[in-house]
């Protein structure tokens, strides 16, 4: 299992809705809206002071 990094919520890598290569890491999605969010500011997400899910609401 994966963490989706805009909501935290546990993600199946080989079910994930969507995902993104960066810096040379996978990161796995439970939505679209979820990787679109990340994809505009990835910094944000991969430095661990990201905050709960407020990207798509149905997290």
């Amino acid at each position: 299992m994966a963490i989706d990094p805009v909501c935290k919520m546990d993600v199946d890598e080989k079910t994930a809705k969507a995902k993104s290569d960066y810096k040379g890491k996978t990161y796995y999605f439970c939505a679209l809206a979820c990787k679109q969010t990340f994809d505009k500011n990835p910094d944000k997400y991969t430095d661990n002071k990201s905050g709960g899910c407020s990207c798509c609401g149905g997290c």
